[in-house]
């Protein structure tokens, strides 16, 4: 089995985005057993500044929280940084203490594998005001309805997790590939505790899974060649 880096996760935007993320790790070793995991360093901060307030009401930024978690992590040890967050990589530029994985950039990849000649993107206020999968995408980005994408995800953060919320965002997916876009990304990561390959009619990019799958990625340590 391969051996990994230790990973450091900023986390708690929100804590249940953060269990999946480390679930998805778990999950994305295939291990035979314990010693096979890489060692993870997890900080669930859910006291970070409002990321959709600071980004559409000028409130206080998070980029000093986050830089403090990624040190925090650092000094414990961590040599890759990964923050299952869409929306405060909006101040990813803060987090500089060791290799940073991003999410917008991990998802934006595994759409284009399916050579979209536009993207749809269910996401929440910060993440569309800073246009952070425009500027990452090659192709167009289609956002998602704000007024239907935010209250669903409050919903979840607040433990509903049922048939209207699914139905909510599916809903919105559908409008969005009626106005072009080949592949849809989940890009709050609340959408995929909710929303399924199967409840959407366009290929879906889980953004948790795919920066999971890229931090794994970048942790992974060259196999050692035997004498």
């Amino acid at each position: 089995m391969p051996s990994f880096r230790t990973i450091g996760v900023i986390g708690g935007m929100g804590p249940a985005a953060t269990a999946d993320f480390l679930g998805l790790l778990v999950a994305g070793v295939a291990a035979a057993r314990d010693t096979d995991h890489p060692r993870v360093l997890i900080d669930s901060n859910p006291h970070v500044p409002d990321r959709n307030a600071a980004a559409l009401h000028g409130a206080a930024s998070p980029g000093p929280a986050l830089a403090a978690m990624a040190h925090g992590l650092v000094a414990q040890g961590a040599e890759v940084l990964a923050m299952p967050c869409n929306a405060a990589h909006g101040w990813a530029d803060a987090i500089t203490a060791a290799p940073f994985i991003s999410m917008i950039d991990a998802a934006v990849a595994e759409a284009m594998a399916y050579c979209p000649q536009a993207i749809g993107v269910l996401g929440v206020g910060a993440t569309l005001a800073l246009d952070l999968y425009g500027r990452a995408s090659p192709v167009p980005v289609l956002a998602g309805d704000l007024a239907v994408v935010q209250p669903a995800v409050n919903a979840i953060k607040a433990g509903d997790t049922g048939a209207a919320v699914r139905l909510a965002l599916a809903g919105e997916a559908a409008r969005l590939r009626d106005a072009g876009a080949e592949v849809i990304i989940a890009a709050c990561t609340e959408v995929p505790l909710v929303l399924r390959a199967g409840d959407v009619p366009l290929p879906l990019i889980n953004s948790t899974a795919a920066l999971a799958r890229a931090t794994l990625a970048a942790a992974r340590l060259p196999d050692r060649v035997a004498p």
